[in-house]
């Protein structure tokens, strides 16, 4: 099975479409609610150069080294972006990365739904024996989310890659086994089933 041919996943809160230049102005409007792309530790860009960011991320798919989604809302609306990356067929082994949303949905069902469809996706359609989430180590709040998740730390890569403004970055790797995917299934519906 080709784990980069494209995909629509849908939810009730969320619907991931393979990612298209035509989502580049609802993007541009969603980075707005929150201006994710000045928060030092993260690597969302700028609305001047996502147009760009995107067309980089289609020539990557391309090229078979990853899967870019726009994450819609309900309402058909994009709302962020996410993909699959490290992609390893061998080893059945990816990344689900380069996550980011508009401040409006974020710690809403809206992620946990994302995230219960691209772990199922990667678990029950491509046998993944592991998926991995990666982030700056300062970044609490993406480290408190994958954590929500139900991922383990599997440890902190130090001066592992630099930031774009050249600093030496210390990546907090994190995992979902397979043989923990049943009980993280279980427990992401039953979080999307609670009343909010």
């Amino acid at each position: 099975m080709n784990w980069l041919a494209p995909v629509t996943l849908e939810g009730t809160n969320a619907t991931l479409a393979p990612l298209s230049s035509a989502h580049v102005p609802g993007l541009a409007s969603a980075m707005q609610d929150g201006e994710l792309w000045k928060l030092w530790y993260t690597s969302v860009p700028a609305p001047e150069v996502l147009a760009q960011a995107v067309q980089d991320l289609l020539a990557q798919r391309d090229a078979g080294r990853v899967l870019p989604f726009a994450v819609l809302d309900a309402a058909g609306v994009p709302v962020g972006m996410t993909r699959l990356m490290n992609l390893d067929p061998v080893h059945k082994r990816l990344e689900i990365g380069g996550t980011w949303y508009a401040r409006r949905v974020q710690r809403s069902a809206l992620n946990t739904e994302c995230k219960l469809m691209l772990l199922r996706h990667a678990f029950e359609q491509h046998q993944c024996i592991a998926v991995e989430f990666r982030t700056h180590r300062l970044n609490a709040a993406s480290r408190r989310a994958i954590e929500r998740l139900g991922a383990q730390l599997d440890g902190i890569l130090r001066a592992h890659q630099r930031t774009a403004d050249g600093n030496l970055r210390d990546t907090a790797v994190y995992s979902i086994t397979a043989a923990e995917w049943p009980t993280v299934r279980t427990h992401l519906t039953w979080q999307l089933q609670r009343p909010r």
